[in-house]
């Protein structure tokens, strides 16, 4: 599913946009985007995790979005689709560490760690 025409399901700040641009950038031509997804991990069940994607599998929704003249294309596990609608996507950085983050209105709850939530 594309949504070109419609309004996607996250929003990716221009941040995030910066880093995932320049992490393609080094990757070649094989790398088409990155991909989120949701697996069960952690103490409250989901965890947020990105990955290069290589094609498009089949039910993923795609988003593309332009960036510094040039389209950036993130696609969304059918499975994490429905716990992500809503959310924004973030880049952090600071002293000790830097991230994607995720601020999701769905969330219920995270673990002390904040490795994982449940909605």
């Amino acid at each position: 599913m594309s949504f070109a025409n419609r309004k996607n399901p996250i929003t990716i700040t221009d941040k995030a946009l910066d880093r995932i641009k320049y992490l393609l950038d080094g990757k070649g031509q094989e790398v088409i985007g990155i991909r989120i997804i949701i697996k069960q991990k952690g103490c409250f069940g989901l965890k947020y995790n990105i990955e290069y994607a290589y094609e498009i599998r089949p039910f993923e929704s795609t988003i593309e979005v332009m960036h510094s003249d040039e389209k950036v294309k993130i696609l969304i596990d059918p499975k994490a689709i429905m716990f992500i609608l809503g959310s924004e996507m973030d880049f952090v950085e600071d002293k000790f560490s830097s991230g994607f983050v995720f601020k999701n209105p769905n969330e219920k709850g995270r673990c002390g760690c904040g490795e994982s939530f449940y909605v």
